[in-house]
């Protein structure tokens, strides 16, 4: 699987594609750097983003989880730039429980382009799995408006 990594203003990134989409988005930089149209393309629409010019991210994706993972990565997806939603309020549209939406958040193997950091607990920020934890999540906030 090629992979390409990047500086950026949250730390290393590194993103992975495979068969014609991205399977993933780490922390830190790959040993083994390759490249290919898709993980260039992913780099400029990064890098757009942390220069404050793109909003939206037009990239295929196939990440893997199950079905559930599946329908709360799409729901996060919807949630646009610099705005939140609630883990109860999504858990409310699946008809789930609000801890099952925090699981498949914390999932999540392409963060910052599946938006994980949009969604707050009820009391506050909740918890954020990507390197930096919380103190990532605020910075991504903050660069998407949503925290002044």
């Amino acid at each position: 699987m090629p992979q390409q990594s990047m500086h950026s203003p949250i730390g290393d990134l590194t993103v992975t594609s495979e068969n014609g989409a991205l399977v993933a988005l780490d922390w830190g930089w790959a040993r083994d750097q390759g490249s290919d149209a898709l993980l260039d393309e992913a780099k400029a629409q990064l890098e757009a983003y942390f220069d404050g010019g793109r909003q939206t991210f037009d990239l295929p994706l196939t990440p893997a989880g199950t079905a559930f993972q599946h329908r709360v990565w799409q729901l996060m997806a919807a949630i646009p730039c610099g705005e939140t939603r609630s883990y109860g309020a999504m858990a409310k549209d699946l008809d789930s429980a609000a801890r099952a939406v925090g699981m498949a958040c914390g999932a999540n193997p392409i963060p910052v382009i599946i938006p994980c950091h949009r969604v707050l607990a009820a009391n506050g920020m909740g918890g954020y799995s990507g390197e930096g934890g919380l103190q990532t999540k605020i910075a991504l906030l903050r660069l998407e408006g949503a925290l002044l």
